[in-house]
């Protein structure tokens, strides 16, 4: 039988997949009726903008904003007792590798504290005077691909691949999903994680790789390029993304970790040059004009070659599947990038970019 969701907390709902979720769930669910609050810290990546559309039109009776951070105990406290929080989906993270080489600090702190606290936090509300937890009440904690580490020329992450993250990004998602997944066998605490393979679409923050180069495009900017360009990674539509952590959420088993995936490995640059030839498709830009702006940089320390996800266990077991073709997710894509510069240029007043 489906979990009943009712009230769900999201961490980092200001972020990019967070305010993808929030959007599907109370505008394209039929099967959600609850209430969602939205925690998050807005920190440079954070944007309540995102979510204007939700809070006109569901704030105060389905949607309520939290400004907090996830390390902050008696915020999270305050947060369960005053919603009654039986759902969290755990999405908060600082999350963009280069940022975690510089100043990998707030990555241990936001990524491995925060999400401890809040598992201290739903032990401490979702458990009864007898110590047993409440029915229904479900973790979700999201992960990535990286903390599997680097792959050859063959051969798929599955739930199974042991752990060997390569940048203090990844090692600070290995270290929250070891914990999420100790508060399970521990204290019995109901966990589901889900480890994902990269996300592309609406309301991605442009230091990521898909947007900063479609607005690099649209602004007629290099394009930067790591090492070769051949480093392949396996791209996923936040939407198909979200609806899986959807199925997890309804029907997941507590203590199983889900692969979620694309099932579209793509070489860095020959992304660049769908992106190229998408954007100038869409305004009349001239592509070998464009393509002359690609420039190889050094490649970062520890860049892993090559990602992929078996994501078979999801498909099998919660009857899940992809829904967008990549080109089309790409035209989405390139398109509310085109159709949104008053949020591109807000996102980028805030964080200085």
């Amino acid at each position: 039988m489906a979990r009943i969701l009712n009230n769900i907390l999201v961490t980092g709902g200001a972020g990019f997949i967070g305010c993808n979720f929030i959007h599907m769930l109370l505008k394209n669910s039929k099967d959600f009726t609850g209430k969602i609050v939205n925690l998050d810290a807005l920190t440079y990546a954070g944007c309540k903008e995102s979510l204007k559309s939700i809070e006109d039109e569901f704030g105060g009776s389905r949607y309520f904003f939290e400004e907090s951070d996830v390390c902050d105990s008696e915020a999270a406290h305050r947060i369960f007792k005053k919603y009654n929080i039986d759902t969290v989906v755990h999405f908060a993270a600082e999350s963009h590798v280069d940022r975690s080489i510089t100043n990998p600090k707030k990555f241990m702190e936001t990524n491995i504290l925060g999400a401890w606290n809040l598992l201290e936090t739903a032990c401490d509300f979702w458990k009864d005077s007898s110590g047993r937890f409440k029915d229904g009440v479900l973790f979700h904690h999201i992960s990535t691909d990286e903390v599997y580490g680097s792959l050859g020329e063959t051969g798929f992450f599955t739930e199974t691949t042991p752990y060997n993250p390569r940048s203090p990004y990844s090692a600070s998602k290995a270290s929250s999903d070891h914990i999420a997944m100790s508060y399970f066998h521990t204290y019995g605490l109901p966990v589901t994680l889900s480890n994902c393979s990269n996300n592309y679409g609406p309301y991605q923050f442009p230091e990521k790789l898909i947007p900063l180069m479609i607005l690099n495009i649209l602004e007629k900017k290099p394009l930067p390029v790591y090492g070769d360009g051949m480093n392949i990674r396996d791209w996923i539509f936040v939407k198909d993304h979200n609806e899986a952590v959807w199925e997890i959420l309804k029907n997941g088993k507590a203590g199983e970790k889900y692969n979620i995936g694309g099932e579209c490995e793509i070489e860095n640059i020959r992304l660049v040059n769908i992106l190229i030839e998408t954007a100038a498709k869409k305004t009349g830009a001239n592509i070998e004009e464009i393509k002359k702006t690609i420039t190889y940089v050094k490649d970062r320390p520890g860049h892993d070659r090559r990602y992929a996800i078996d994501c078979s266990k999801l498909k099998k077991e919660l009857n899940w599947k992809q829904k967008t073709p990549f080109e089309k997710g790409v035209e989405e894509t390139v398109e509310w990038y085109l159709l949104n510069k008053p949020w591109i240029n807000k996102i980028r007043e805030r964080s200085a970019l």
